[in-house]
């Protein structure tokens, strides 16, 4: 066999090969034509290979490289043809598996915490009262969070063992405070009270407004009690105004709230920022439940912000959000609203 023939051989196996290959429909039909061409006992390229010893002497280095060359085309071309049945079989096996008729699956959506939920219902409520919403830090200075409030030096509500005074906050910013409390420490607000003296020292009566938020005490968490809890505290200032107008607006506010009439007691009790200072409560399902803490502006209070006393009043309530919930939704331990139970959370 001279070297034209031998390699007109190769090129017709070289085309042939790659035809069949790429015509294999499923992998039955692709192994069948391995077999046919690159069979390690019958396979036409085996036998093609037999014919080389029949070429010239001198023809056999350009027949060898020829053939080497066929060789890596056809194995290349059923590498190929093996990759296009496995990207073709798992486009219909997804195909497959997609049913239409099938339910979809359920998407599962985030929602508010059930104390997020009862701010902004508790916002709405007193917004249709004629409340604005107001808000302040929650690392406060001593000033603003008991010298403004009415809370002298030597009162038990400064004890550092009832506050979290904040050793690693260094000292506050010269000039803050109206009396001028540079250097002094700084605690977490134990009351949203602090968020009255802000707004009252930059606003000119008449004011009334809401303020919600956290705020901190050192007390030992059990069903009723948390180191880090909610308020809800509601000032009102202008002329003339009464205790009648404070029980008025924490009625409706209740029966807002609970979506019924409720009835509201006071009972005497003391707040150093107000005078007189009741405890409020609710009488709701045959029975009657603390409500908070409300009284009226102390006249000291009043001139701690600039504002003359024998001109102006108001009232002042302070309402813990957490308790609220609870009431609303029957639940006993404080506690749940932190543990990131999703099973309790998703019930609201």
């Amino acid at each position: 066999m001279n070297l034209p023939q031998f390699l007109a051989e190769l090129e017709s196996l070289s085309t042939e090969a790659s035809a069949s290959f790429g015509a294999a429909a499923d992998a039955a039909a692709l192994e069948a034509a391995r077999i046919e061409f690159l069979g390690a006992a019958n396979g036409r390229l085996k036998s093609t290979q037999k014919g080389l010893g029949a070429v010239a002497k001198e023809d056999k280095p350009a027949a060898g490289k020829r053939f080497n060359q066929v060789k890596s085309e056809i194995e290349a071309a059923f590498v190929a043809a093996q990759e296009r049945l496995n990207s073709v079989g798992a486009t219909k096996k997804e195909a497959r598996q997609f049913d239409p008729t099938l339910p979809g699956d359920r998407l599962w959506l985030g929602r508010l915490h059930p104390i997020t939920q009862t701010i902004e219902e508790l916002k709405d409520i007193m917004a249709r009262l004629g409340f604005s919403p107001a808000d302040g830090p929650e690392i406060e200075d001593e000033y603003h969070n008991f010298e403004a409030l009415n809370i002298p030096a030597e009162h038990p509500a400064r004890d550092p063992l009832d506050n979290f005074y904040l050793s690693a906050a260094a000292k506050q910013e010269p000039g803050v405070g109206r009396q001028g409390s540079a250097g002094r420490p700084l605690l977490l607000r134990s009351q949203t009270s602090t968020v009255q003296i802000r707004v009252m020292e930059k606003t000119q009566p008449p004011v009334r407004i809401i303020s919600l938020g956290r705020v901190y005490r050192p007390d030992a968490a059990d069903a009723t009690h948390y180191p880090m809890f909610h308020q809800m505290e509601g000032l009102l200032i202008d002329r003339q105004v009464t205790m009648a107008d404070l029980k008025s607006v924490l009625r409706m506010f209740a029966t807002s709230y609970l979506g019924e009439d409720v009835h509201v007691r006071f009972r005497p009790s003391f707040f150093p920022f107000t005078e007189p200072s009741v405890e409020a409560d609710m009488h709701w399902h045959d029975r009657w439940i603390e409500f908070g803490g409300a009284g009226m502006v102390d006249p000291n209070v009043l001139r701690a912000v600039g504002y003359d006393p024998e001109v102006f009043s108001g009232f002042a309530f302070g309402l813990g959000i957490e308790r609220l919930c609870m009431r609303r939704h029957g639940i006993t331990d404080i506690r749940e609203f932190y543990r990131n139970d999703v099973r309790f959370l998703s019930q609201f």
